[in-house]
């Protein structure tokens, strides 16, 4: 193992992809993306350190998946390089994206054999066809297509970046700052995935797993005599409304919990604390909105949800249909597909006494499925 890091970039927003999903959560199997990369790259063992750049939306979910070192990145990718190397402490550093996902071990091995050589390993790829630019034709021979990884003396590439121009590239940043670079021959198959069609052209990858993740809420709120009612999302005409830092609408805050249990994504007080006065009277479809965007954007589907609603009173029959129109507008899914059931506790207990309201949701989600684009 040399003194070698590996440093990959995923805090990107995949603004060039053109899909709700984030490239780097696109599921190998059950694997997001970036963890498929980052854990093909640590089997070669070549290095002795993966340091991953994450945004700060995306961040605390990647640590639910493995033990890398996560570091928030930035708008822009040379800010995000810049922050991963604080934590480098090697006297080399290898630099990839994410989205270049199948670079070989052999390819690895061409670059890892030049340590030493000069301050940047830059691979590079011919150019075929003629080049044409500012209206005139230039020599092919002298064009370069630039890839990733590249690997770099972490001191010279430290000093490099310590500058407001932005760079595309380490290699660029080191020689515009007086360093060497040394060019070798890349890899056809080491393609980077900018747009969605580019998943054609990559080999490696295997097609998302079919499995259904499912996942259960549970939430309670008592009656307040102050304030408007809400459950599901509809108005109820009723004397009470609930004692809740937000508007209390103990169904969506079940649904929530039940989204985020079958996406493993936590609980809704992770995502909204009642201490935060942020949310203080929030209406509960906003939030659900807020889940349901990051829910896709993670690379899950929602299929289908279930909700039972224990109450003793008010009545809510007929607010069942409204209530299964307005969750589905907001999950993006079928009528059909928002199952809402009213029940009441026999009056037994604080439901039965008229105390309050429970609800327990069921959601059911699959991932994105990448191959049928």
């Amino acid at each position: 193992m040399s003194d070698l890091t590996l440093v990959l970039l995923a805090a990107g927003s995949s603004s060039r992809f053109e899909s709700n999903v984030k490239k780097q959560w696109l599921r190998i199997e059950h694997k997001p993306l970036w963890q498929f990369v980052a854990d093909r790259l640590q089997e070669t063992g070549f290095f002795k350190k993966i340091i991953i750049t994450s945004s700060f939306d995306d961040i605390e979910f990647m640590k639910n998946y493995s033990d890398y070192t996560f570091i928030e990145g930035s708008s822009t990718r040379q800010k995000s390089l810049e922050n991963a190397l604080k934590k480098v402490d090697s006297e080399f550093v290898l630099v990839s994206d994410i989205a270049r996902s199948c670079i070989s071990e052999n390819f690895l091995k061409s670059i890892i054999s030049k340590i030493g050589k000069s301050d940047c390993i830059v691979p590079f790829l011919k150019v075929t066809d003629t080049i044409v630019y500012d209206n005139e034709t230039i020599d092919r021979d002298k064009v370069r297509r630039i890839q990733t990884p590249q690997l770099s003396r972490t001191s010279v590439l430290k000093n490099a970046l310590k500058t407001d121009e932005n760079f595309t590239d380490e290699s660029s940043a080191i020689v515009a700052n007086g360093g060497s670079r040394e060019f070798i021959l890349g890899e056809d198959d080491a393609h980077k995935i900018t747009y969605i069609q580019d998943l054609n052209k990559v080999s490696c990858l295997s097609a998302p797993s079919r499995d259904i993740l499912s996942g259960t809420g549970f939430d309670v709120h008592a009656f307040d005599d102050k304030g408007d009612m809400y459950l599901g999302g509809v108005k109820i005409d009723s004397e009470f409304g609930f004692k809740a830092h937000s508007d209390g609408d103990v169904a969506i805050h079940a649904l929530i919990d039940a989204l985020l249990g079958a996406s493993g994504m936590g609980d809704i007080g992770m995502l909204f604390p009642d201490n935060d006065d942020a949310y203080k009277g929030i209406d509960s479809k906003a939030l659900l909105k807020t889940v349901v965007t990051k829910i896709s954007n993670f690379g899950f589907l929602i299929v289908n949800v279930d909700i039972t609603i224990a109450a003793q009173k008010p009545k809510v029959g007929s607010y069942k249909l409204p209530m299964r129109q307005t969750i589905a507008k907001i999950l993006g899914i079928d009528n059909a597909r928002v199952n809402i059931k009213a029940t009441t506790t026999e009056k037994l207990g604080f439901i039965g006494r008229g105390e309050g309201v429970g609800v327990i949701a069921n959601a059911n989600l699959k991932y994105y499925d990448w191959t049928e684009i």
